[in-house]
């Protein structure tokens, strides 16, 4: 299917993004520019990695970029700063994250809480700025990226698998909010993809590129609902959550 129609029919010419150092981002937001997208918005807290994409957006395909660095750990200080105010875009693309050490957030209060706020806490104001009431009315989308560590709690990730289950859970009902509305709502459970975050951490036969994953989002890029990224994940996740605790907790 050609990109290029999908994006003239659906207008994706401009994109706001959260945590647009991620790989994921990135690469949806490389074919994007491919296929005609305009304007980009990067929110991210990595002002050298920013810079450099953004620099090379600029120069390979002519494109409009604007940028703004937060820290997600303070989110605290946005809101006392009316930090929170988000712009008509047709797609806003959510990807910030942060794995953490869960050995470490078992006996240090910060980092435990640096997971919770980077995956879930400080995402939430960001959500509700996007989704106002007038916008609602507006052919646009939302895209939010979670884990399918969210179906279930495992002794080596329960801190980050807590946190991405609350945005999961908060997402599933801003799904049934936007049903009968133009905007869009499309939540994706991510399973390991050939990124930073789980080099070394997960069988490379498991891992899918990132360039593919952005390819086929934008095949449907306003599909509505909960979908796993790749395919496969769902039967996995559908086993894992029925396996009993005695296997999980060796997981």
């Amino acid at each position: 299917m050609d990109l290029n129609i999908i994006a003239k029919e659906k207008k994706i010419k401009s994109v706001w993004v959260l945590g647009s150092t991620s790989k994921v981002a990135q690469s949806i937001c490389v074919e994007l520019a491919r296929n005609g997208c305009e304007r980009f918005y990067f929110l991210s807290r990595n002002k050298i990695k920013s810079k450099e994409f953004s620099k090379y957006l600029k120069l390979k395909y002519d494109v409009f970029v604007e940028e703004k660095f937060i820290d997600l750990e303070k989110v605290e200080f946005l809101e006392k700063q009316k930090y929170f105010s988000v712009s008509d875009f047709d797609l806003y693309l959510i990807t910030a994250g942060y794995l953490g050490d869960n050995e470490l957030a078992k006996r240090n209060y910060s980092e435990a809480k640096r997971i919770i706020d980077v995956n879930f806490t400080s995402i939430i104001p960001w959500i509700n700025a996007i989704t106002i009431k007038e916008r609602l009315n507006k052919k646009m989308a939302l895209w939010i990226f979670t884990s399918v560590a969210a179906d279930r709690g495992k002794p080596s990730n329960y801190f980050y698998g807590a946190a991405k289950s609350g945005l999961k859970v908060f997402s599933e009902g801003l799904i049934s909010r936007c049903s009968n509305k133009k905007f869009s709502v499309r939540v994706i459970h991510a399973g390991y993809m050939d990124t930073p975050m789980t080099s070394g951490k997960a069988p490379r036969i498991l891992c899918i590129n990132t360039s593919k994953v952005a390819k086929m989002l934008l095949r449907r890029p306003f599909k509505r609902g909960i979908e796993y990224m790749p395919w496969f994940w769902n039967p996995i996740m559908i086993l894992i959550r029925i396996l009993p605790n005695k296997i999980i907790s060796k997981l």
